[in-house]
């Protein structure tokens, strides 16, 4: 079976294959074949993959159209998924929501696509859970990402000149990406306090020595708490009184990190415009969501914003910046993927199982996909 490990669109610096996970794939008996440079932006030498057992290519119009398997970071283009020979398997994350015309071609071409994305979070799954590796990588950047920008230390300071008290830091979204980022904030000295709808996330908050912002509970005393772990979507107002609640939070920050993210839905705003003028001048705000509409009203996706003195960053595939150790997460999730679909060197796509129920968009010239499905029929209407 051929796999193949193409190069990534400008700008993402990942790539779906390490030369450890190559070594694997060769050893179950898979034939690789990596396009030539394709893991020099992860700092990823062409002889370290050539070494493992993969071949080079430079001619990736005909790998494409040759593979069995194709592995990837990011969705293809259009024109990618046109290059896929019928029946082949492409992994990645996909984004189909923002990819429509990716995943008509690949209906069209009746290729079998798994969404890492789309993987179910149970217990089985969890070595293939590309989400939470590449969000805990994200928001420890964010952390960076808003010590360097900030006009202050994080940490207090006892100096001869006088005391400097600790920065704060409100972070909203007690996922994957908020715990990294409590947990970076607080080595790095800041008062962290969190907010997130869904109160069992508490204990969790303070083992990392956040302090928890109550929420009220919604109508019949239920919580966030959506299918998965992950938060749903909540009502106008509900989240109107969460914002009430946090704002005073937000106006003594000096960081704001907001991670808050509901599956299939745009991004719930939980930093109004209101919200931002009431906070001081310099402080800094990191929207993790900006991709899916963004959790701060004034975000912009890859724009630094300064609104009344605030500056405002809304950095997309905050990942790929860290590309060394994201790309070694996030091989290894796909590996795991591989290596459960894979029997006597070939894959098998038990739509039976719910792994492979659950990640797979297209198949046999279906979008499987509900909601992706649905908005396909929107758009031919």
């Amino acid at each position: 079976m051929n796999v193949f490990i193409p190069k990534e669109r400008p700008g993402e610096n990942r790539v779906a294959a390490t030369p450890e996970t190559v070594k694997k794939l060769v050893k179950d008996g898979l034939s690789v074949t990596l396009e030539a440079g394709a893991g020099d932006a992860a700092h990823f030498a062409d002889a370290a993959y050539r070494e493992a057992g993969a071949s080079l290519s430079a001619d990736a119009a005909a790998a494409w159209s040759a593979a069995d398997l194709v592995l990837k970071v990011g969705p293809p283009s259009p024109e990618e998924a046109r290059r896929l020979k019928q029946g082949a398997v492409l992994i990645g994350l996909l984004a189909p929501d923002r990819n429509l015309d990716a995943v008509r071609a690949l209906a069209d071409r009746r290729v079998s696509a798994l969404a890492m994305e789309l993987i179910p979070r149970v217990t089985r799954a969890q070595p293939m859970d590309a989400l939470s590796s590449q969000a805990s990588i994200a928001g420890y950047k964010a952390v960076l990402l808003a010590a360097g920008r900030l006009g202050r230390y994080f940490p207090l300071l006892m100096t001869a000149a006088g005391t400097i008290p600790p920065s704060r830091v409100v972070i909203m979204g007690a996922g994957v990406a908020g715990l990294m980022a409590i947990a970076t904030a607080k080595r790095l000295g800041a008062l962290v306090e969190v907010s997130d709808i869904r109160p069992a996330v508490k204990e969790q908050v303070e083992s990392l020595g956040g302090r928890f912002i109550e929420l009220p509970l919604l109508e019949g005393g239920e919580s966030g708490e959506g299918e998965g772990g992950y938060a749903r979507e909540m009502t106008p107002e509900f989240l109107a009184q969460q914002r009430e609640i946090v704002a005073r939070h937000v106006a003594a920050a000096d960081v704001v990190i907001t991670t808050a993210l509901v599956p299939g839905k745009p991004a719930p705003r939980l930093v109004s415009r209101a919200m931002v003028e009431a906070m001081r001048p310099g402080s800094v705000i990191v929207d993790l969501a900006v991709e899916q509409g963004g959790n701060c009203e004034l975000s912009r996706p890859g724009e630094e914003v300064i609104h009344h003195g605030v500056v405002i960053l809304g950095p997309p595939d905050l990942a790929s910046q860290t590309p060394l150790d994201a790309s070694t997460l996030y091989a290894r999730n796909v590996f795991a993927l591989v290596k459960e679909l894979l029997h006597e060197g070939r894959l098998a796509l038990d739509r039976d199982d719910e792994i492979v129920a659950g990640a797979l968009l297209t198949h046999g010239g279906e979008v499987l996909h509900a909601p992706t499905a649905e908005r396909l029929q929107e758009v031919v209407r």
